[in-house]
């Protein structure tokens, strides 16, 4: 396939170090692949590096089908190596154990997902083996915060940097890519994750998760049930060091209207405490988090009639819940109360990109999450119902 003009922009550059910063689907992983195949055949020893085999399967099954049609080509499959007559290399390699990355001298490297790997890969292990053979290097990635692939990406911007090149194009800059599809997926990702991911902004390392939420604190503190009122809870266990946090949001509204927050407590007292607030609000809808000792309080609850349902929180299922809620907040969809312990759980959660791209959502080490997680339970709960929806 031919590269598009963003490709080509990058291909066609002389530097001997280029520093790409990219959205997803701009199709750095195909300019990855052409400029390694493009040296190899030339007979040069290149690596491909990734944070992890894994990440890189596709890429070595997608290699070993251009190279096919060579004949004097060995493929070691157990090592992921082809080689060619005269010495030309291509390897594929993990940078998840930089220590074991050793061997002979390379003319070509190509990194991939640069920004999730660790510090020490580049100075320590890679660019001394570029050394002998001056070779030249390739760093694809999305941003990570400001790290030291932001660190490389301003090197390549000096001009009077001559070996380093950067370039930054988003989403958009791939031909292929259908504006009105990422429009539509930018309704639908909060803010950060879509600046980050689609449209290769280098951001602040905060990492805060829930924007807008001076604005957002505008409901009411002495909120009231009302006769014709729609009510529904989210509710998040704890018992010694975490708290049970739980939070009430007027459907018609769509706003908090109560909270409790509590440690320490026997289960029994916990669930009175949830029926208390049943009983006051006349709840249509519970969603309690039905891992560990969940479930069984659950079950005790439906026995006693409340209408509890559980949700398991795996890592999909919490980055789903936190990406909705933090939409809601940010367009302005849901009002929450000028409580000082759940604006300050929500400043201080934050986001955290793994290596394979997937996301890590929490509160920073010693603080708490629970009335993020009831919020966002309670938030669930309302979409269930479709009177969020009605409303959005």
């Amino acid at each position: 396939m031919r590269p598009h003009p963003g490709q080509e922009q990058i291909l066609a550059s002389r530097a001997r170090f280029r520093v790409v910063a990219c959205g997803r689907r701009f199709g750095k992983t195909e300019l990855g692949k052409l400029a390694l195949v493009c040296r190899f055949l030339q007979g040069a020893r290149c690596w491909w590096l990734a944070p992890t085999l894994q990440m890189a399967d596709q890429v070595w099954r997608d290699l070993k089908q251009t190279l096919a049609p060579l004949p004097e080509a060995r493929v070691s499959e157990s090592a992921q190596r082809i080689d060619l007559p005269g010495g030309a290399l291509l390897a594929i390699r993990s940078t998840h154990h930089a220590d074991h990355l050793r061997g002979a001298g390379l003319d070509f490297a190509v990194l991939d997902e640069a920004a999730f790997m660790e510090e020490s890969v580049w100075p320590e292990v890679v660019r001394p083996m570029l050394l002998e053979r001056r070779g030249g290097a390739l760093f694809l990635s999305s941003p990570n915060g400001r790290n030291w692939f932001w660190q490389l990406y301003q090197l390549g911007r000096e001009q009077t940097q001559t070996q380093w090149q950067s370039f930054r194009h988003t989403s958009v800059d791939n031909p292929l890519v259908d504006a009105e599809e990422l429009a539509a997926i930018r309704r639908t990702t909060p803010e950060r994750v879509f600046r980050e991911e689609y449209l290769a902004e280098f951001l602040g390392d905060s990492g805060q998760v829930f924007d807008n939420l001076h604005a957002a604190a505008r409901a009411p503190a002495d909120a009231r049930p009302q006769a014709q009122g729609h009510y529904v809870a989210g509710v998040d266990w704890g018992r010694a060091r975490d708290y049970t946090a739980i939070v009430i949001l007027d459907g018609e509204r769509r706003a908090v209207v109560a909270l409790d927050r509590f440690r320490q407590l026997g289960w029994a007292r916990q669930r009175g405490r949830l029926q208390a607030l049943h009983a006051r609000w006349d709840l249509s809808r519970i969603v309690a988090e039905s891992n560990s000792m969940g479930e069984p309080n659950i079950e005790a609850l439906q026995q006693a009639g409340l209408p509890v349902t559980g949700f398991q929180t795996t890592a999909p299922a919490k980055r789903a819940l936190i990406e909705a809620l933090a939409l809601a907040i940010e367009s302005g969809q849901l009002a929450l109360l000028p409580n000082e312990d759940l604006l300050n759980e929500l400043a201080n959660y934050t986001l955290r990109r793994r290596p394979d791209g997937s996301y890590r959502y929490g509160a920073p080490p010693g603080l708490h999450d629970d009335l993020v997680m009831a919020l966002a339970l309670a938030w669930h709960a309302l979409q269930r119902s479709g009177t969020a929806l009605a409303f959005a």
